[in-house]
């Protein structure tokens, strides 16, 4: 078996998990009450930090803590010579799924779905769709056939992230959340069954929690209503402290530098944003 047969295996390997999950219900996580949750903001191809939080998670000595992962993918490298090598941070990711299926979880985001679906992002004067599948085939290169292979389950890897997570002690868990421009096409009801195709196209409810920004505080306080939960737990929206905290609702992480953070937190402790703010740590500190 080939580097890249061997690596799309992996891929449709921990699709398959994914869609397994014992936690899924429709097109969410829904988590215990008992042991703790990680949760990460946006890695984008970081793989320093990314063995950082696998340290610290340490899944095989703490087999009731679950741990979320988003927007792996498409890392801005130095120079526009430089090749995007983040597929090899979803590769490790996805076999932390394999080893530990009922503790590591996904959700979708949007650099992911623009992945899967081939919605053109233009970051840095790149075209990160492209210098994505550029960097599949320096690794893989030079058999066509083989290139393609683990590009199909890539995608399928992609297809099979549910989009959010939700504990019992009232706290929802997505990539971002709707926002003014996107709240209109976003169905919570939605949330309770299977994705669709339909879903994930540019006026489906999974586009429109993915690729939401800068949610005020009336969409929060109907968001919450809407989905039951009193706290959110977010990345997408670029952070260099590492973390802001939004109208007294929501928490938004970035994992993806130097500045990095993740949050760990109690599945069982009643939750308030100053106890969550409180528990946010820096990637840095992990040895």
């Amino acid at each position: 078996m080939s580097d890249a047969q061997s690596a799309a295996e992996v891929f449709r390997e921990a699709a398959r998990l994914n869609r397994q999950d014992p936690l899924l219900r429709g097109a969410v996580l829904e988590f215990p009450d008992y042991g703790q949750l990680v949760m990460t903001g946006d890695l984008h191809g970081h793989r320093r930090n990314f063995a950082r939080l696998q340290r610290y998670c340490d899944l095989g000595q703490f087999p009731v803590r679950h741990v979320i992962l988003h927007e792996l993918i498409h890392e801005e490298p130095a120079t526009l010579e430089e090749p995007d090598m983040s597929h090899l941070l979803l590769l490790e990711a996805a076999r932390w799924k394999c080893e530990y299926p009922d503790q590591v979880h996904f959700l979708q985001s949007n650099h992911e779905l623009a992945q899967l679906t081939g919605h053109e992002i233009s970051k840095g004067g790149r075209i990160v769709n492209f210098d994505f599948e550029n960097g599949v085939r320096r690794t893989y290169g030079p058999g066509a056939e083989d290139i393609e292979e683990v590009l199909r389950a890539i995608d399928d890897l992609l297809e099979s992230y549910p989009l959010a997570g939700r504990t019992a002690n009232r706290v929802f868990i997505s990539h971002s959340l709707p926002g003014a421009r996107t709240m209109p096409d976003f169905d919570p009801g939605a949330l309770a069954r299977p994705i669709t195709r339909d879903d994930l196209g540019r006026n489906g409810t999974a586009y429109a929690l993915v690729w939401g920004r800068y949610q005020s505080e009336a969409h929060l306080e109907s968001l919450a209503k809407a989905l039951d939960v009193d706290l959110f737990i977010c990345g997408h929206q670029p952070q260099e402290d590492g973390y802001a905290v939004v109208h007294d609702r929501l928490i938004i992480l970035a994992s993806d530098h130097n500045h990095g953070v993740f949050l760990p937190f109690d599945l069982r402790r009643e939750m308030t944003l100053s106890r969550l703010e409180g528990l946010i740590r820096p990637l840095a500190a992990i040895e």
